[in-house]
């Protein structure tokens, strides 16, 4: 239990270093925050399969591979149905360029934006937490670990939209702080869900799988490429991916 507390605040905590680090390089390059975004997105990819998805087939038995697919598309429609209600804003430094309707101040737009951040947060600490279900630690923390490295550039890009907005500073690191501690009840919210019902296990992991495929599908790739980096950002999510296939091989 322990080390899933420690998870679940190191998950939070990422976002809250990221903020940080937003206070005190307020203009980071495009192609970094890109370079940085497709590495965890191919750690993310890597462990979402070995850590969850394969694993969720394994204890699922003979009925693994239904039990896989159906909780994928589960968790995918879940966060696709979260959209329809706070859209994930993809172009998070200029979240004033985002479509929205008319009439919305600018304000308006970066508090929705970090509200969009804030619950999608919360199925990514699930996914974190569920991977300690399987009773595998090293790769229910390499699970952990890829969301956490995408959560560091996340905090790092809503600091500027929101001080520009007129926000405080310390009302900009107690919204940021907020995401994170979203995050870290979801990753406990994951690990209590399987461990009262080793029932749901087979299903939770491949829902946790879901969310995270569509995570980087949907948010973490369309990012990366929209900024003219697309080659770098490539590479570095393939290095990432083979990162965790090297660490999923070794450890």
């Amino acid at each position: 239990m322990q080390i899933v507390l420690l998870t679940a605040l190191g998950v939070g905590g990422a976002t809250v270093i990221g903020s940080i680090l937003g206070f005190c390089f307020k203009n980071i390059s495009h192609k970094f925050s890109d370079i940085v975004l497709s590495f965890a997105a191919g750690v993310m990819l890597a462990a979402a399969i070995i850590g969850l998805i394969l694993p969720s087939m394994e204890y699922g038995g003979k009925y693994g591979f239904p039990i896989a697919v159906v909780g994928i598309f589960c968790g995918a429609f879940s966060l696709n149905i979260i959209d329809k209600f706070v859209p994930h804003l993809h172009k998070v430094v200029g979240a004033d360029q985002e479509k929205h309707p008319e009439g919305m101040d600018k304000l308006d737009k970066v508090l929705l934006f970090v509200l969009a951040i804030a619950i999608h947060n919360f199925p990514e600490g699930i996914a974190a937490g569920v991977g300690f279900g399987a009773g595998n630690t090293a790769e229910a923390l390499a699970v952990a670990g890829g969301i956490a490295l995408q959560n560091i550039p996340e905090g790092m890009v809503i600091i500027g939209p929101m001080l520009t907005a007129g926000i405080s500073p310390s009302r900009t690191f107690l919204c940021a702080f907020a995401t994170g501690i979203i995050e870290v009840l979801g990753t406990l919210l994951g690990y209590f869900a399987v461990s009262i019902s080793a029932a749901i296990l087979p299903f939770a992991l491949a829902f946790a799988g879901g969310t995270m495929l569509y995570v980087i599908s949907d948010e973490m790739i369309p990012e990366t490429h929209s900024h003219g980096s697309e080659r770098g950002a490539t590479a570095a999510l393939l290095v990432g991916f083979c990162v965790m296939l090297a660490t999923d091989f070794y450890i």
